[in-house]
C-alpha cells in the first residue's frame, strides 16, 4: 500500500455524484448493522452458543473488535494520510468486512469456532471502515452543507439497511414455502450471506468515484516505515493537541456518551429477548420499523442542525436518550417496548450525524485521515465498557432493565462535559473562519 492515489488538482466540493458515491457506502455497509443486531446475535446465542455462552461471546466478542480498532484507527488514519491513500485502506477494510460477514454462512451449530472467528474478523472490519469513509466528509462537502450531507448519509444508510431487513423478513418467514432448506440454521445463515455481498457490491460506487483530494506527504515509505511514521504522528498529535482544545473536549465527550449510544444499539435485541423473550422473527420487523423511523429523524436533525447550531441539536438528542434509557427501566409490555424503539430511532442516526459534522467542522484540513483516525479512537477507545457492563449486569442480576439503566452514566458525563463546547473556537484553532454554532 505504498503507492499513491492522489490526483494532480483537487476536484470541488460538492460535486453530486461524489456525495451520492458516498452516501451509497452507508447503504452498503448499513446491511451488517442491521443483521448483526437481529439475525447474527439470535442465530449466535440459540443454535450456535446457547446460553451464557452466546451472551458472553457477544458482548466481550463487541468490546475486544472495538479496542483492537480504537488502537488501530488512529494509526492507519495517519498512515492514510501520509499516502493519501485512504479509498485504498477503505477498499481493504470493507473486502474483509463484507468477505468475513458472507463465509459466516458456512459457520453451523457444529462449527461453531468458524461462525465466531468470522463474527470478529467482520466486525473489527466494519468499525475499521468508519474512520477512512467518515474522513471522506470534508473533502467532499463544504462547512455549509456538511451538516445536511452528513445527514444524507445517515438517512441512506437507513434505507439500505431497511432494504436488507426486508430480505430477511423474505427468508426467515417465507423460506420454508419456497422451498429452501432449514436444517443448521441455513435461513439465518444465508441472511449473513446476502448481507455480506450486499456490503461488498453497494461500496463499490464509493470505491470506484470517490478520490483523496489531499497530496502525499511522501509515498516513497514502505508499509512498515509509513507505520512507525504513523506512531510518531500519533504521538505529535497528542503531544499538540491543546492546539486544537475545543477539538479535544468534543473527543473526550464523543468518547463516553457514544459507549452509551452504541451499547444501547448492539444491545437492543438482547434486552428484547431477555424482557420479552422475542426471538429473530419478531425481532426483524422491530428493526425495520426503527430503520424507516430513523431515516426521516437523521435527515431532519440535519437540517435542523443548520437552523439551531449544532451544538444546540446535539442537547436535544442527549436529552432525549437519557428519557429513553429512564422508559427502558419502567417499560412493560412490548407495544410500548415498540413505542420506545421509535423514539429512540428519531435521534439514533441524528446522534451520530452531528457528531460526525462537529468533528469535521474543526478538522484541520491536512489532517482528515488523522483526525478522523482519532474520532474514530475516541468513538471506540471505551466502546469496550459499555456492552461488557451491560452483559455482566445482565449476566448477574438477570434484569435487563438495571442492565439498560446502567448505560445513564455515559449520557450524563458525556453530556457534561461538552457542555462548554465551542464550535466556532475550534474552527478557528483548526486554522478555519469559526461560521457554526
Amino acid at each position: 500500500m505504498a503507492t499513491s492515489e492522489s490526483t494532480p488538482t483537487p476536484a470541488p466540493k460538492n460535486q453530486r455524484r461524489e456525495i451520492v458515491a458516498w452516501c451509497m457506502y452507508d447503504w452498503a455497509n448499513s446491511a451488517y448493522s442491521t443483521i448483526y443486531i437481529t439475525v447474527l446475535v439470535g442465530y449466535l446465542q440459540r443454535a450456535v452458543l446457547e446460553g451464557d455462552a452466546g451472551l458472553t461471546v457477544w458482548g466481550w466478542g463487541i468490546g475486544v473488535t472495538t479496542l483492537c480498532c480504537a488502537i488501530l484507527s488512529p494509526i492507519l488514519g495517519a498512515i492514510a494520510d501520509v499516502h493519501a491513500n485512504k479509498r485504498t485502506w477503505l477498499a481493504v477494510t470493507t473486502m474483509l468486512g463484507a468477505g468475513a460477514s458472507a463465509l459466516m454462512f458456512f459457520g453451523t451449530p457444529d462449527r461453531p469456532w468458524w461462525f465466531v472467528a468470522m463474527f470478529l474478523i467482520a466486525n473489527l472490519n466494519y468499525e475499521l471502515v468508519q474512520s477512512f469513509y467518515n474522513a471522506f466528509l470534508p473533502e467532499i462537502s463544504d462547512d455549509e452543507r456538511m451538516s445536511q450531507v452528513s445527514g444524507w448519509g445517515f438517512g441512506t444508510g437507513y434505507v439500505g439497511g431497511g432494504l436488507m431487513l426486508v430480505v430477511a423478513i423474505v427468508v426467515l418467514q417465507f423460506g420454508e414455502r419456497l422451498g429452501l432448506p432449514t436444517e443448521n440454521g441455513f435461513l439465518p445463515r444465508l441472511c449473513l450471506l446476502v448481507m455480506g455481498l450486499w456490503w461488498a457490491v453497494f461500496s463499490l460506487p464509493m470505491l470506484l468515484i470517490v478520490r483523496d483530494r489531499a497530496q502525499p506527504r511522501d509515498s516513497s515509505k514502505s508499509l512498515l516505515r509509513t507505520a512507525a511514521a504513523g506512531l510518531q504522528d500519533v504521538k505529535r498529535t497528542l503531544l499538540d493537541i491543546g492546539r486544537y482544545r475545543m477539538l479535544a473536549v468534543f473527543l473526550v465527550g464523543f468518547l463516553i456518551y457514544n459507549d452509551g449510544v452504541m451499547t444501547v444499539i448492539s444491545q437492543a435485541s438482547v434486552y428484547a429477548q431477555t424482557k420479552f423473550d422475542m426471538d429473530e422473527a419478531q425481532l426483524v420487523p422491530l428493526f425495520l420499523m426503527i430503520q424507516f423511523v430513523a431515516l426521516p429523524g437523521a435527515v431532519f436533525l440535519g437540517w435542523a442542525a443548520t437552523k439551531i447550531g449544532q451544538k444546540n441539536a446535539l442537547h436535544i438528542c442527549l436529552g432525549v436518550w437519557v428519557l429513553v434509557l429512564l422508559s427502558g427501566f419502567v417499560i412493560e409490555t412490548v407495544n410500548q417496548f415498540w413505542a420506545m424503539a421509535a423514539v429512540t430511532a428519531l435521534v439514533m442516526g441524528g446522534t451520530q450525524s452531528i457528531s460526525r459534522t462537529i468533528m469535521g467542522l474543526m478538522t484541520p484540513e491536512a489532517k482528515t485521515g488523522e483526525f478522523f483516525g482519532f474520532f474514530n479512537l475516541s468513538g471506540k477507545a471505551f466502546s469496550m465498557l459499555g456492552p461488557i457492563m451491560f452483559t455482566e449486569i445482565l449476566k448477574r442480576t438477570e434484569s435487563a432493565q438495571w442492565a439498560i439503566l446502567s448505560l445513564l452514566v455515559f449520557f450524563a458525563v458525556g453530556w457534561a462535559i461538552i457542555a462548554p463546547l465551542n464550535i466556532a473556537k475550534g474552527q478557528q484553532q483548526a486554522g478555519k473562519a469559526g461560521r457554526s454554532g
